[in-house]
């Protein structure tokens, strides 16, 4: 049987690895895996973080592609090199009695795999404010290095949901628009010093409460409770990561807290600088192990599992090969 081929039931099919995600972390790992003629296999439910987006920006060579059109050049190449794709989402992932693990789809479909890349991403928590979600990745931005270029010189606002992170988004913000407004929605007052650091750039402040964010197509300002509507053409929120990693958990992986500072921005999956997890044979890579990975980070940590993993299948086929030669020559 070829090496980047599968053996398959009607119910089971077995791989080297299956790759859970197809965005860039999925992606990047299943192509150095098909490449070193592993059989993979990539389940992708189509929903990566970034399909809001229009743009992906600060990835080398594909500066300002479409998300889906990096994901869709991607799945041809890793089918090009014999890669399986699947479109259907991981609802567990078990290891059986002979230590391989069970990749349990939620049609029903269960596949079979040495080893186990988890590349599911995380899913952006936003505050409880109307209007967020309906703009969210076009009009509500998170990433200056992501969005600041596009807003460039236009109207943008600061909501905030922790005061010192909302002050040094205002600060870092004020890059690319000498027009920025913190909206301090309840968080407290500045000090002395962020007050003084926030008029000397001259950023507007605007206490009181954030009522919601308004548009139809386009975003059109933030209405505050006594009712002003403050025109800005976008507006930064701090968005909280959660880890999409519920289908490990009978592996006993849990997403754990991250902090900066002492502010919490979200849960991932640890693991080593290779990608590994402290399960045996279970790597992650992308926002499910790094939450404020950009796109091009994410491809790199794929690549860098595959590689992790490819190195430890060699070390477990050649065990398997040492014992085997050892067994004949003692037959």
């Amino acid at each position: 049987m070829p090496a980047n081929k599968s053996s398959t039931t009607e119910q089971t099919a077995e791989y080297d690895v299956v790759v859970i995600g197809g965005a860039a972390a999925g992606l990047s790992g299943a192509l150095a895996l098909v490449r070193a003629r592993r059989s993979v296999a990539v389940v992708d439910a189509g929903d990566p973080r970034n399909a809001p987006a229009a743009h992906v920006h600060n990835y080398l060579g594909r500066e300002g592609t479409a998300p889906r059109d990096l994901y869709d050049v991607g799945r041809g190449e890793v089918a090009g090199y014999g890669g399986t794709l699947i479109a259907d989402t991981v609802s567990t992932v078990s290891r059986n009695s002979d230590g391989r693990f069970d990749v349990r789809l939620s049609g029903g479909r269960v596949l079979r795999a040495r080893r186990v890349l988890a590349a599911s991403g995380a899913r952006d928590v936003l505050p409880d404010v109307p209007g967020l979600a309906e703009h969210w990745g076009t009009g509500v931005l998170h990433c200056p290095y992501c969005h600041g270029w596009e807003v460039q010189g236009q109207g943008i606002g600061i909501l905030a949901t922790d005061l010192g992170t909302s002050v040094h988004q205002a600060l870092l913000w004020r890059q690319w628009s000498d027009d920025v407004v913190l909206f301090l929605n309840g968080c407290g007052e500045p000090d002395g010093g962020q007050a003084e650091q926030l008029a000397a750039r001259g950023i507007r402040v605007v206490s009181g409460k954030v009522a919601g964010v308004e548009g139809g197509s386009r975003l059109e300002g933030v209405r505050l409770d006594s009712g002003e509507l403050v025109p800005r053409h976008a507006v930064v929120v701090f968005s909280r990561l959660s880890a999409r990693a519920g289908y490990l958990a009978d592996l006993g992986i849990r997403p754990e807290e991250q902090f900066m500072g002492d502010l919490s921005i979200g849960t991932a999956v640890a693991v080593d600088p290779m990608g590994a997890t402290a399960v045996p044979g279970v790597y992650a890579a992308g926002n499910l192990a790094v939450p404020m990975m950009q796109v091009i980070g994410a491809a790199a940590a794929g690549l860098a599992a595959g590689a992790a993993i490819n190195g430890d299948l060699m070390a477990e086929d050649t065990a398997v090969a040492v014992a085997a030669r050892a067994k004949q020559l003692a037959g």
